[in-house]
């Protein structure tokens, strides 16, 4: 605990309990997957410990963000039920609400951020729930929330300050211990805290020696400054749009701080390569957010070098688009998609006779673009910029040798 912290501050971090979130599981059997946890023997090799996967994309709605909406949504009264609830989210809390809500008849709104993914969108309006597009930001989408449920009277599930979502996150410790008693280490995607703070509450109760760490990505580390009692700035683009968040809760801040061991953060660009080993090798699809647990295991090797690792695979819920570009630059990080700029003179018979030299090589050309107007070869000669697709990076430097042991000149412009 802080030593600042005084009596409304353990008040707040007292409020869950590992009873709560037993009750909490007692409450959603049946209702909720109990997903599989899992060892990977493939990551394992690959980050240097013993990595256990919790598949939480594989509940209905593709994330934990169930666990929490239903067993808030369990406690209503009859006459709250008739009210309906209203809540605030970038996709995963938003679904998890609409779903269970549609299922017990309660009518649902929810706010959410105006570039929410499309899919989180549709997914939550086929569930039944009245989607309002507001805010640029999940705060300014909180807003608008208030202000309707002043408006309307209805009654609010907020997606991660709350004993009861909290206790309904902290499940997913429970099942991942019961899979995996011996597991040495905690690694949760944080956002507004929700999830670490049930899963801290439930895993140090059960097993005090395991040690919680939250991840968060560079550009949102509200957390991570909180913690540190630094200035809150935040912002701009990620993939992680699931933790995306500028205000962390007032509960779960106390509870972080009490029960985490720590917070790392991590890059855009390695949040991307977890997604892809995740397509890749467990056949499986992750949101930026789930992946940023294995991401901190990949920044850190030395870190948790021969211990057994718990991630959560936290949601699946992927734009089409954004998983096909990070799969393809994905490639371009491997040196199995180069692109490369060839001086050629510019004469008939010359692309032909590159495009022959690639193909020997076992080089597949995506495309080829000339650089006339553009050029930095002289008037006579031209630049060509071809794509070529390889089967590695040592493969993408045999093709080119090919191409220089024949005279040409090439350059590559990415991918080698």
């Amino acid at each position: 605990m802080d030593s600042n912290a005084g009596v409304d501050t353990v008040t707040l971090a007292d409020k869950v309990t590992l009873e709560d979130v037993r009750a909490a599981a007692l409450a959603l059997g049946g209702q909720v997957i109990d997903t599989p946890c899992i060892p990977s023997r493939t990551l394992s090799r690959i980050a240097g410990c013993e990595i256990w996967v919790k598949f939480e994309n594989l509940q209905f709605t593709a994330s934990f963000k169930e666990r929490g909406a239903l067993n808030r949504l369990l406690s209503l009264t009859e006459e709250e039920r008739r009210r309906g609830v209203i809540a605030m989210s970038a996709g995963n809390h938003a679904q998890g609400v609409a779903y269970h809500a549609g299922r017990l008849g309660i009518p649902a709104t929810i706010v959410m951020p105006e570039g929410t993914p499309f899919i989180k969108v549709e997914h939550t309006e086929n569930f039944g729930a009245k989607v309002v597009l507001k805010g640029a930001v999940l705060a300014e989408a909180a807003a608008e929330a208030e202000r309707l449920q002043q408006e309307h009277g209805y009654v609010f599930v907020h997606p991660y300050d709350d004993p009861l979502v909290i206790a309904g996150q902290g499940t997913v410790a429970l099942e991942m211990l019961n899979a995996a008693p011996d597991l040495d280490v905690l690694l949760v995607p944080v956002g507004g805290g929700g999830l670490i703070s049930g899963m801290a509450i439930a895993a140090k109760a059960r097993k005090p020696d395991i040690e919680v760490i939250g991840v968060e990505v560079t550009a949102y580390p509200p957390m991570y400054q909180a913690l540190h009692n630094l200035p809150v700035s935040v912002g701009g683009d990620t993939i992680a749009e699931g933790i995306a968040v500028k205000n962390v809760g007032a509960t779960t801040l106390e509870i972080v701080r009490k029960k985490v061991d720590d917070i790392i953060l991590v890059e855009d660009w390695e949040v991307e390569r977890a997604v892809a080993l995740f397509l890749n090798i467990e056949k499986t699809v992750s949101e930026g957010a789930g992946a940023a647990g294995l991401a901190a295991a990949l920044k850190h090797p030395e870190r948790f070098a021969g211990r057994k690792v718990g991630l959560v695979l936290s949601g699946g819920n992927i734009d089409s688009r954004v998983l096909a570009s990070v799969i393809l630059r994905q490639l371009v990080r491997e040196g199995r998609i180069v692109t490369l700029r060839v001086v050629i003179p510019d004469r008939p018979g010359a692309l032909g006779r590159i495009t022959t030299l690639i193909g020997e090589a076992g080089g597949n050309i995506i495309e080829a673009v000339h650089q006339r107007l553009f050029s930095t070869a002289n008037v006579k000669a031209t630049d060509i910029d071809i794509t070529v697709e390889c089967r590695s990076a040592n493969h993408a430097g045999r093709v080119v040798e090919a191409l220089r042991s024949n005279g040409f000149q090439v350059k590559a412009l990415a991918g080698e």
